[in-house]
């Protein structure tokens, strides 16, 4: 796995330079639904990756956010690649973006890189091996209640339940007396700045396996817990996630779990 690592570190640093050099200088246009968006940045970036990756590991299948799919998340080998992950912040020069790369082997992801070009902060893991924000070893928190604790979510792009049912979550978790909630746009970033500590849990209801498959093995072997939004071990099949200090786990579960609960009626307020 070193030499993977390596490879990918080296192509994540790249593709961050080439994002940080079109900031402000790319347009943005809707991918596929409204509010979704990519940009050049996007596109540049994958580019280097890829180049990076096949000139080492010729063999190894891609599946890649912008234009290259796999056909299964099973394959024997296999990159999972987010090269711009929060393109709508990087869009609106907001410095909250990542570069996403990931290596699996038959549905287990065995190694992670997530760089932050703007901080330049590379986190890394390799399975079993723990887990490193720029070569130093790095730790989940240890706040033991909800009450402690900061927390981060995201929104998918469609605005009709799955938006109201994360409003929803929102609205159970301040009612337990959180310390705090935030929405910063890169699910990437979401998971290592919960393994580092910086967030005590986070959870999002929709994700794709470029999302979180380098930032969930970071935080696992940071000495997380992660699990999908329904609380089961589906790996890189699952669908959206829910991750911790392993202390909250149980209970941030129990009350952001997806399908446990109904969307609840607000109060009109009137102007």
């Amino acid at each position: 796995m070193q030499k993977k690592t390596e490879i990918a570190c080296k192509a994540a640093i790249e593709a961050g330079r080439i994002i940080l050099s079109l900031q402000g200088k790319t347009s943005a246009r809707d991918k596929g639904a409204s509010y979704n968006l990519v940009t050049a940045a996007d596109m540049s970036a994958e580019e280097k990756i890829l180049s990076c990756l096949k000139e080492s590991f010729p063999e190894t299948y891609i599946l890649s956010e912008e234009t290259f799919s796999s056909q299964s998340t099973g394959a024997d080998k296999l990159w999972i690649i987010d090269p711009l992950d929060g393109t709508n912040n990087f869009a609106h020069s907001i410095p909250q973006f990542s570069v996403s790369i990931a290596y699996a082997e038959k549905g287990e992801v065995l190694a992670g890189v997530v760089y932050d070009p703007s901080r330049d902060e590379l986190f890394t893991a390799e399975k079993g091996a723990g887990a490193f924000l720029n070569g130093k070893p790095v730790r989940v928190s240890s706040r033991g209640s909800l009450k402690e604790s900061m927390l981060s979510t995201g929104f998918y792009y469609e605005r009709g339940e799955m938006m109201e049912k994360t409003l929803g979550a929102i609205y159970r978790l301040f009612k337990a007396d959180i310390q705090g909630i935030r929405r910063m746009g890169s699910a990437a970033l979401d998971l290592c700045w919960t393994a580092c500590g910086r967030f005590d849990g986070y959870f999002e209801y929709m994700l794709s396996p470029w999302d979180f498959a380098a930032g969930a093995l970071i935080i696992k072997e940071a000495g997380g817990a992660f699990c999908d939004r329904d609380g089961l071990q589906k790996g890189l099949n699952g669908r959206g996630v829910i991750c911790s200090n392993g202390i909250i786990h149980d209970e941030l579960v129990r009350l952001v779990r997806y399908e446990d609960y109904r969307v609840p009626q607000f109060k009109q307020v009137s102007a």
